[in-house]
């Protein structure tokens, strides 16, 4: 089990809400609140439980599976709520197999010493997922912890708001997406070489490599990015697709940054996407793409203009 750096000692009495949060949109920034909130009231430790891999990529290995964030990029949105503890529970079978009694005791009472839950109406737990609240309120009373609900509409909104979000990506709406996580959909990436095609265009390219083949892509088309570059906030464009005007087949990901020249090879960068300009489009020449590329950039400083100066 791996644990951020807690704000308060490690053995301190705590206050739980148990989850995925992929994505900690706005639906589980609501839970967060109230337990950062829940914790200051109460003055327990307020911890956050999460686990990786997701269940589905171990016990489902062949569904595949696309989600909003990393594990690193989880926690570092997670950081930003006032937590005073994340902690991420490896998910491996064996944790699969614990009966729910164990599970429990070894992880919620030994190494987290809650005193208080907060948590879903319609949480499973255990072996097989077969204990639910009512079970967890049995184990409250015999380890002295309380267990508070979250209710079945704050569930369904953060159901109905992931759903929407992947929806809304795959679909290339990037501003309905951004609206649910309360942020900026973001990639995280590693510049790497690429064919150097854009700049002999005079569209220098950082081409960006995803590790993670999990990470949900959003729609093939050009964006509107912002990216922090040793600490200077730069915006550019982004295109995600094949490159279709030079034939090539395989996806790739590729920022122009505005007014930048610096060598970013090897840096890991985090892409944050602001705005969907067009799809991608396979142009009869090289000319032609030029063209767009300028009006492309064109419509880029508009709205980064009216939007963040």
């Amino acid at each position: 089990m791996k644990s951020k750096t807690s704000n308060k000692q490690d053995n301190a009495a705590s206050v739980i809400t148990i989850g995925t949060f992929d994505g900690v949109h706005v639906g589980h920034q609501k839970i967060i609140e109230r337990l950062v909130k829940t914790g200051k009231d109460k003055q327990l430790k307020s911890v956050v439980l999460t686990f990786f891999p997701h269940p589905r990529m171990v016990l489902q290995p062949d569904f595949k599976i696309q989600l909003l964030h990393t594990i690193e990029e989880r926690q570092s949105v997670l950081k930003q709520f006032g937590l005073d503890e994340l902690v991420i529970k490896e998910f491996t079978k064996d944790f699969a197999n614990l009966s729910a009694r164990d599970y429990v005791k070894s992880i919620l009472i030994d190494k987290l010493n809650a005193k208080h839950i907060i948590i879903g109406y319609d949480h499973r737990f255990g072996k097989n997922r077969t204990a639910n609240i009512e079970d967890l309120k049995a184990f409250g009373e015999e380890f002295d912890f309380t267990v508070e609900e979250i209710s079945a509409q704050d569930i369904k909104d953060v159901a109905v708001s992931s759903t929407k979000i992947r929806h809304s990506l795959l679909d290339g709406d990037i501003e309905t997406a951004n609206s649910y996580l309360g942020y900026p959909y973001f990639l995280t990436g590693a510049v790497i070489k690429g064919k150097g095609i854009g700049k002999t265009i005079n569209f220098p390219t950082a081409n960006i490599d995803i590790e993670r083949e999990f990470k949900l892509i959003p729609k093939n088309g050009v964006y509107v990015v912002k990216s922090v570059i040793d600490g200077e906030t730069v915006f550019g464009m982004m295109n995600i697709g094949t490159n279709p005007t030079f034939n090539e087949k395989k996806q790739s990901i590729e920022v122009h940054f505005f007014d930048m020249d610096k060598n970013l090879y090897d840096n890991m960068l985090k892409i944050e996407i602001l705005k969907r300009l067009r799809d991608e489009v396979k142009f009869e020449s090289v000319k032609h793409l030029t063209v767009q590329l300028y009006l492309d950039k064109k419509n880029s400083l508009a709205f980064i203009q009216k939007h963040y100066e």
